[in-house]
């Protein structure tokens, strides 16, 4: 299994929209931060799937090392 790399050292401010489904990276590989862009194949890491409840800023994850994936938990301020 291969390292998480972190994308960003602060989270990534998006605009999701209610009943839409996204995919964060969760390996930090991917070219479309805070999304999954199929990087991840062969690292034995897979994206998260994250489903709207309703159209608001989401505040995705950019060090990958949340605790609440995908949604940042502020961890990237504790390193």
């Amino acid at each position: 299994m291969s390292e998480r790399i972190p994308a960003n050292n602060a989270p990534y401010a998006f605009e999701v929209e209610k009943d839409k489904t996204y995919f964060w990276c969760a390996c930090g590989r991917s070219k479309n931060q805070p999304f999954c862009d199929g990087s991840h194949k062969g690292t034995g890491i897979t994206p998260v799937s994250y489903e709207a409840s309703q159209t608001r800023t989401v505040y995705f994850c950019g060090c990958k090392a949340t605790g609440n994936a995908p949604i940042c938990d502020g961890t990237h301020n504790k390193k």
